[in-house]
């Protein structure tokens, strides 16, 4: 365990940016098989509309990183991913069906947590309260995701609340061997977190107990532009 300070960046640009990419790449390559190739095909067409969240070590490395797709021109990956195989369904008709507006709503691409550094619990944390709390702040309704089964389990011991997609399974994606393409109601589930498992709602929630991680003072989610992608804005299974 180390007492080296962190810190909570939402839309991290520059160094960070490349901090929070790299950190994705390696999670996803040591635990999935996803290449640096692979990621540019499936997250390409959603980049004027992406953005990271990053827990940065002093040195500037990322021991975690979340990717966020906000509604645009390309759509929701999740809501788009169903109508392939293993599930073949109409993505935009089964948020219909769950209630899901996806003009307010994040899908919650990757979530990516470096092992061995003694803190990953608190780094997993550290994002699902940016994830929430940024959500909230910005007025964002709903969540989907395609979740591997083990990334799910840890949600679930939080009690953040999330339901399968209609007309969807667990299947494989993305060399996850079983995921599941889900969906959440950001106040609803709140709310039943507040009840039901108050110390996880004021972890995930308000961030008391994310002791030794300075978190952001501006919660406003701003589109970054990266360098040589002028007019473009940009921002894990």
């Amino acid at each position: 365990m180390t007492d080296t300070p962190l810190r909570l960046v939402i839309n991290p640009v520059g160094e960070e940016l490349a901090a929070a990419r790299e950190c994705e790449a390696d999670v996803f390559l040591a635990t999935y098989g996803n290449t640096v190739e692979q990621f540019e095909f499936e997250y390409g067409p959603y980049q004027d509309n992406t953005t990271f969240l990053a827990v940065l070590e002093s040195n500037g490395e990322a021991a975690a990183a979340a990717r966020i797709i906000t509604p645009g021109p390309a759509g929701l990956k999740t809501l788009n991913d169903v109508a392939r195989p293993p599930w073949e369904v109409d993505g935009l008709r089964s948020a219909r069906a769950a209630g899901v507006d996806p003009a307010r709503t994040w899908d919650v691409s990757t979530i990516a947590v470096r092992r061995g550094s003694g803190r990953g619990g608190l780094c997993a944390a550290a994002l699902y309260h940016g994830i929430i709390y940024g959500a909230y702040v910005n007025e964002v309704d709903y969540f989907v995701m395609i979740m591997d089964s083990h990334v799910r389990e840890l949600v679930n011991s939080l009690d953040i609340s999330t339901h399968p997609l209609p007309g969807t399974s667990p299947g494989e994606y993305l060399g996850s061997p079983n995921s599941t393409p889900l969906w959440g109601n950001l106040r609803r589930g709140l709310e039943q977190q507040r009840q039901h498992s108050p110390d996880a709602y004021r972890l995930i929630f308000r961030g008391i107990g994310l002791d030794g991680i300075t978190l952001p003072t501006d919660w406003t989610w701003r589109q970054p532009v990266e360098p040589g992608r002028a007019g473009a804005s940009s921002t894990s299974p």
